[in-house]
Formats: structure tokens, sequence, C-alpha cells
């Protein structure tokens, strides 16, 4: 995934969400009524647009997935927008998009706040926002509020200077913890968890991925009984975990962070770095019996877990 400057060739595919009734119908633009050339058009504004910046999410390839922005940047803040193609959906475009616009606003931009606001009939987005633990504020700048003045039942939300947005406790439903780490004075950190104490289950086995290219994707399975608790002690992987709770994803950069798998879940890791390391520790022993390689076989034993 990447974050770039809006291209003149995104435009096919930016039209393509803007005609999409599913992507805009809670959106307060009429968006329909865009043409090719309106599309066209905002690419080339956008270049020298200095009260707002516009930038394409992209797949590895370069291909446009969506568009995060900020809009009305002034006095240390700005409004925040993300919208991508019904393709990128549930795929970690949007996050991955929040992530990198926000890192901007703060760090580029050296803003103090931003804002964004979403209709409460629009669930889907709600449901995004609500998951990743942002809350509905009600100190918003009175410049943004009069700008939806029309609009009525907006949810708002906001993050400022200094807010930590991946503190998580859950991802789908399978717990989220924090390593014990002890720092040492220009001697780096030490982290450690032990088992039954920080890990609910015996450890048996502990293995690691390492020197994997950028990009590559690895996982795809599920364990019928296996336990396991996944961390990133080295670069960044994004963790993607599905299983009766829903589908949800979490990025994994932080040396401190992990996660217990104990129920049937699907995992994809998408590596993010080059050479990024994925340490698991493990409940059993390898058992090929185990593991459950095909997703519609791992679809029917969660739709039997709901009966």
């Amino acid at each position: 995934m990447r974050l770039r400057r809006l291209e003149l060739k995104d435009a096919p595919l930016m039209l393509e969400w803007m005609h999409d009734k599913d992507v805009v119908k809670d959106l307060n633009t009429d968006f329909a009524s865009k043409s090719l050339d309106d599309c066209v058009a905002f690419i080339k504004s956008s270049l020298n647009d200095e009260k707002n910046l516009h930038l394409s999410i992209t797949d590895d390839a370069d291909a446009y997935m969506g568009t995060a922005s900020l809009k009305h940047i002034a006095d240390g803040t700005a409004e925040l927008a993300i919208v991508v193609r019904e393709e990128a959906m549930r795929r970690g475009y949007a996050w991955f998009g929040m992530e990198e616009i926000l890192k901007k606003a703060f760090e580029e931009l050296n803003l103090e706040s931003v804002y964004w606001c979403v209709s409460r009939l629009n669930h889907r987005a709600v449901r995004f926002y609500d998951k990743h633990n942002f809350h509905e504020v009600k100190d918003v700048p009175a410049v943004a509020l009069e700008r939806y003045l029309e609009c009525a039942d907006l949810k708002w939300y906001s993050v400022l200077r200094g807010d930590d947005i991946n503190i998580r406790d859950k991802v789908a439903g399978c717990r989220v913890i924090h390593i014990k780490t002890i720092p040492t004075v220009n001697a780096g950190e030490l982290s450690y968890f032990e088992a039954t104490h920080e890990i609910p289950f015996d450890i048996k086995r502990i293995y690691y991925i390492s020197k994997v290219p950028e990009g590559t994707r690895r996982g795809f399975h599920a364990h019928k009984e296996l336990k396991q608790v996944l961390f990133c002690p080295y670069g960044r992987i994004q963790l993607v975990l599905e299983n009766k709770n829903g589908r949800e994803e979490i990025e994994l950069s932080d040396p401190s962070i992990g996660v217990v798998i104990e129920e049937c879940t699907w995992r994809e890791m998408l590596w993010l770095q080059k050479d990024s390391v994925l340490c698991v520790a493990a409940s059993d022993f390898y058992k090929t019996e185990d593991y459950i390689r095909d997703y519609d076989e791992f679809n029917e034993i969660v739709r039997k877990s709901h009966d």
C-alpha cells in the first residue's frame, strides 16, 4: 500500500466509486452527477491547492484504491475525509490511508487537531471509526459546524496531536496484549511475556518468519484447536483476522504489542516493510491435521458455530 499525490491516471477509478451507489449513498455530496472531466479537473486543481491536501491510496502495483484528504487546512487544524472503492473495502486500505494522512497532518503540517464527521445513518463508516476506538466529540470548531448546517444527525470525531490511534484491546474479538517492556538507558529495551501469566496457555512451540520481501502476503489459513500469540519484534506487518466476530485488521509495528488467538480464526499477513519479522508462540506442536487451508471450509465451520 502507498499514499501518493493524485495523478491523472486515477480519474477513471475515482469516477468508479463516485458512481457506485453502495459507496456514496450516505455521503453528503452529489457524486452521481460527476463526470470523468470533473475528476480530471479535481486532480489538476489538487496539485497546487495549499488549503487542501488530497492523496491517492494505492495498492502495491500503484493502482488507485481511494482518496485520503485533509481539507480546510488553517489555524493548526484540518478536516479529514477518507473514501475507498468497493474493491478496497475490508482490505485495510481505509485504515492505512487514515494512519498515513494523520502522520502527515501532525508530523509534516504540524497541525494540532484533525476532525471529521459522518452521518449516523452511515452505519458502515460509524462501525469503522468505532471499532478503531475513535469516540464522538462535542468540541468542534464553529467554522466546521457552519459548513454542515443543512446536515442533520452528524457524528463528529477528532484526533489531537499526541493521540495514539493504535491503542486497541481487541481485533476480531482476539485480545490485544501489551508485552512487558523494560527500557535501558542508551541500550535499547527488553520485552518479555510468560506462559500462563500474560499468555492464557502453555507454550509448546515458538517460530518466526523472516527475510520476507515487502508486499508479500502469507498465512491464508486457520486452526481448529491451536492457540497462538503473534507479535512483530521488528518492522511493520498488517495482520488481518476473520472469525465469527467479523473481519478486522491491525498493524503490528511495536515489539510490545501482541495478539492472542484462541478460537478458529482465518489469518492473513501482509509485509508492509522488507525483512519484518513475525514471531508466533503456540499452544501445541506442529500438526498438519489442525490446519484449515480452504477458505470455504473455514466459512462453513464459522457458520455451524452460529447454528
